[in-house]
């Protein structure tokens, strides 16, 4: 899980050159501000998946009663908050995997600029929920030395 945070964290590089680019692009070249615009939202979509997990991961996102991993907490609080969040987390994947398939399989395209890309923004929601899903069920899972 670190490594894909790591990865993820360095997606903020390419995302504000992107956003940088835009205004010579759109003043001076005259031509790939649009394109410049949709992969700056690809690469923010995936961005913003990982990095919810990676704030609550970190003890940096806002959060009712979020233990953090080498918190001594009582480990009936991680299990609470698997019973809260990991039904959502199901049903949000269930819920979107017909629209998300749909794009994955046509592989959509934006609307205004028709450059591919899409529906890797629909994917990223994917991605975010399988992540939280993932961190907590790790933080419910049994291990020594944690409070009972």
């Amino acid at each position: 899980m670190r490594i894909i945070l790591f990865i993820a964290s360095l997606l903020i590089l390419p995302l504000a050159a992107l956003l940088f680019a835009q205004w010579p692009l759109r003043e001076v070249i005259q031509a790939g501000s649009r394109l410049a615009n949709d992969m700056a939202q690809i690469i923010f979509a995936l961005y913003a998946a990982v990095a919810v997990t990676a704030a609550s991961r970190g003890g940096t996102h806002l959060a009712a009663g979020r233990p953090a991993l080498n918190d001594s907490r009582p480990h009936w609080r991680a299990v609470a908050l698997l019973v809260c969040v990991g039904p959502w987390a199901l049903f949000m994947l269930w819920a979107a995997f017909p629209t998300v398939r749909d794009a994955a399989l046509g592989l959509e395209r934006f609307s205004e600029t028709l450059s591919p890309g899409y529906f890797v923004i629909k994917l990223a929601l994917v991605l975010m929920l399988a992540l939280v899903l993932a961190d907590v069920v790790v933080q419910a899972w049994p291990r020594r030395g944690r409070q009972a």
